[in-house]
């Protein structure tokens, strides 16, 4: 009875494309802030507004999950979605942070072709989430997440040499330990948007 007073399906896709310009604006922000970081306080800081907006639009998200009678997904997907979406600007905002936190006053090209992964693969994101309304789109969505995979694999290959490089010709340890965890974090915001494309090949499969 109470359901025909609860909107309908609330602007979910609206939301979610907010909320990858976000991510795609942080990446490129963490990109410039690997290779500047002569300005790296300017962009950490970018990055963690970016990180905040985003929020916002997953509580808000979360609020109209409360209030929606009829959802244009599954509860449980965009639930996930979101909040994989979200893991993905706070793992950026770990980066930046790092950065800060450890005085990194230089890195190597691996970090910078580590972080060209992460544009990439955020702009693929953004692209997939765009297609989500619109199931007829479901071959370039699910292509999205295929260079999504390919990109995270390229991630994972750069970071396993650039480890391996760091042990064999680096002698300061406290720049070892620094420039490994800078790696490693890197690599996960691949990770985080191949789970991100995982939740929309899903979502495809039981939609389109």
């Amino acid at each position: 009875m109470f359901g025909r007073f609860m909107p309908t399906e609330g602007k979910f896709f609206e939301i979610f494309n907010a909320h990858a310009k976000c991510i795609v604006e942080a990446s490129h922000e963490l990109h410039t802030l690997v290779n500047n970081l002569d300005n790296a306080e300017v962009h950490k800081q970018n990055i963690h507004a970016g990180e905040k907006r985003a929020d916002k639009l997953t509580h808000e998200t979360i609020d109209l999950l409360h209030k929606t009678f009829i959802t244009p997904l599954d509860r449980d997907q965009i639930h996930a979605l979101i909040s994989t979406m979200d893991d993905v600007l706070d793992v950026m905002d770990d980066v930046s942070m790092a950065v800060s936190l450890y005085d990194v006053r230089t890195l190597p090209p691996a970090a910078t072709d580590l972080a060209r992964i992460c544009v990439g693969c955020c702009v693929e994101v953004e692209k997939a989430v765009a297609r989500l309304n619109d199931m007829k789109d479901a071959t370039q969505i699910l292509a999205s997440c295929n260079e999504i995979d390919k990109l995270e694999s390229e991630a994972d290959r750069v970071m396993r040499a650039a480890v391996s490089k760091l042990f064999r010709e680096e002698d300061d340890v406290k720049t070892l330990i620094k420039h490994k965890a800078i790696y490693e974090l890197l690599e996960t915001v691949t990770d985080k948007c191949e789970d991100v494309a995982n939740i929309i090949e899903g979502i495809v499969l039981e939609n389109a």
